[in-house]
């Protein structure tokens, strides 16, 4: 026999959560009714660099910025500072997450907003899609293991780029420190097959853009060994790159020069990592007939954290940059020096380069933005030593 009273409370107890999941329905439509629109930006004019001292250039970090209006307001701060040329990183994977399908929402984004605020663009490219790598259970890899059965793969996308943005970029940047293992997959460090991997590209990107100027080496400053598993010195690096072939497989070399406490002037040694260790780095290019090939320096800097050993003190920072433009101005051999690092999404996530940015994260501008704008535009350094 049906038991009416129980039929009757299971039905209340059916309609309950029904109610209930109805209910929360309605309160999320409202809610996403009485939501802020999402932050509209739009294009200024077209907009023109103001600078007194071209050679200033700085190292942006957009790659993983997520809100459009923060790239666009980088952006500005840059053009008003006065420097007019950036590096910015662009990942392959970000484009090519699917072998021969290409995505080129993010860099379009960023290479828009750069030309309009009228900055030169030298494009960082690196990384290797999950398609490039073995299987997990295979081998464990990191994102910058790239073998040579690849290269041509890399070398298409950076021909793709190059062609894409050609009317906005200086230069294209192949790999990043490829002289560490780190930054080569983990693996021991092989000139040879990065020079490979440069010849590829850079015959690629002059066949679809020739007038963008293909960047070799952007070498980490190290002093290690050449049998050492963790790097290999930049100096023999770059060695080993022109015994392989490298002159006349990139258009301009791409330097990363650090002087950690030491001031800009402090001479170099091969024992030493400062400033000047670049000088010897265009001792290897003159020796190999290279004299003619420009270096731009990609990366450089000093850092004031005060719970590091290799800072400076702020004021020093600012002293010490100022003479490294200075130093570099008169060098013939020299176009550009890029400072890491402009901005970073987020300062929290990377204590140590936020003592390298010159901007906040959340746009406080820093006494060094300042003393480098009063550079770039010809004013008085309003940090100078009365």
């Amino acid at each position: 026999m049906v038991n009416l009273a129980a039929v009757r409370l299971l039905l209340l107890r059916l309609r309950r959560p029904a109610a209930l999941i109805a209910r929360l329905l309605i309160l999320g439509a409202v809610l996403r009714a009485l939501a802020p629109a999402p932050f509209r930006v739009t294009l200024d004019p077209p907009q023109t660099v103001e600078t007194e001292h071209p050679v200033v250039c700085m190292h942006t970090r957009l790659t993983d910025e997520v809100e459009e209006w923060k790239i666009q307001h980088t952006l500005q701060l840059v053009r008003e500072m006065g420097a007019s040329t950036i590096v910015e990183y662009f990942p392959w994977p970000y484009v090519e997450a699917q072998r021969g399908t290409y995505d080129w929402s993010h860099p379009d984004r960023i290479i828009q907003h750069a030309a309009n605020q009228g900055l030169q663009v030298i494009a960082r490219l690196g990384l290797a899609p999950d398609w490039t790598r073995p299987p997990v259970d295979e081998k464990v890899t990191t994102f910058t293991y790239l073998t040579d059965d690849y290269y041509d793969e890399f070398a298409a996308f950076a021909g793709a780029f190059a062609a894409r943005y050609q009317d906005e970029l200086l230069g294209i940047i192949i790999w990043n420190e490829p002289n560490l293992s780190f930054e080569w997959g983990g693996r021991p460090v092989d000139p040879e097959s990065y020079t490979d991997l440069l010849r590829q590209s850079s015959d690629a990107i002059h066949a679809s853009a020739p007038g963008v100027l293909v960047m070799g080496g952007a070498l980490a400053p190290t002093i290690e060994p050449e049998d050492s598993g963790s790097s290999m010195n930049d100096i023999r690096y770059l060695e080993r790159m022109y015994e392989a072939g490298a002159a006349g497989t990139f258009d301009a070399l791409a330097v990363h020069t650090y002087g950690f406490t030491l001031p800009p002037d402090d001479p170099p040694f091969p024992d030493t990592i400062n400033f000047r260790r670049i000088e010897l780095i265009r001792d290897v290019m003159v020796q190999h007939g290279d004299a003619n090939t420009p270096v731009y320096i990609t990366e450089s800097g000093w850092n004031d954290d005060p719970r590091w050993t290799n800072a400076v003190r702020p004021g020093q920072r600012i002293t010490y940059t100022l003479q490294a433009f200075e130093m570099v101005e008169d060098w013939p051999w020299a176009e550009r020096m890029c400072l890491w690092i402009f901005r970073q999404p987020n300062d929290l996530m990377n204590r140590r380069d936020s003592y390298f940015s010159l901007v906040s994260s959340d746009f406080y501008l820093k006494p060094m933005y300042e003393a480098v704008q009063a550079y770039a535009r010809g004013w008085p350094n309003p940090y100078a030593a009365p």
